[in-house]
């Protein structure tokens, strides 16, 4: 028969408890997108191998493109910090769904960490979204900015909208920055 002491017992008995009255889940309650203020550094090469790899496959194909998403007449820093979360979450929506598309074996793999990296970060975005701000309704800026990628996605290309959204990827990790500093950002 196993036999323990009191004490190894009581503490059994006790983590078993707390931890089915705390659930994990119920602890992260909190959002904290500081972890992207400061973008790794390997993460940034693989975004930049990925971006340079397609712009070399962009030479050899024809992608006309009229949907001007990225240029937008207002900054990232004057949106609320809701409104930037919503912002890079569209965004990294569109980049995500862009990066699962088929391609070239060597592009595939290339854009294999960047992909993984991004969903990531939508998935925090998500979490961020769901505690802090979950009926949040977006300002007119981002209303407009939202209706317009709404617009593309049925207007525009696949060949387009993947063009926008590859090529765009550090003004995405720059809002991404601007949305984890909670604060006015430039």
């Amino acid at each position: 028969m196993l036999r323990l002491g009191f004490t190894p017992l009581l503490a059994l008995v006790l983590g078993g408890s707390l931890g089915a009255a705390f659930p994990q889940n119920a602890l992260k309650k909190s959002c904290s997108l500081s972890k992207y203020q400061f973008l790794v550094p390997h993460e940034l090469k693989a975004v930049q191998k990925m971006k340079e790899q397609f712009e070399g496959i962009m030479l050899l194909s024809d992608r006309k493109c009229n949907a001007r998403l990225f240029h937008r007449k207002w900054k990232t820093s004057e949106l609320s910090v809701p409104d930037r979360v919503m912002l890079v979450e569209a965004e990294l929506d569109l980049a995500t769904t862009m990066l699962v598309l088929p391609a070239a074996p060597g592009f595939a793999e290339t854009r294999q960490r960047p992909l993984a990296f991004l969903t990531q970060v939508r998935e925090d975005l998500r979490g961020c979204m769901a505690t802090e701000a979950p009926s949040h309704q977006p300002s007119g800026k981002l209303r407009h900015w939202l209706q317009k990628l709404q617009t593309a996605k049925k207007t525009e290309t696949t060949g387009c909208l993947e063009a926008s959204a590859i090529l765009h990827l550090f003004q995405v990790l720059n809002d991404l920055r601007c949305a984890a500093l909670r604060e006015q950002c430039t």
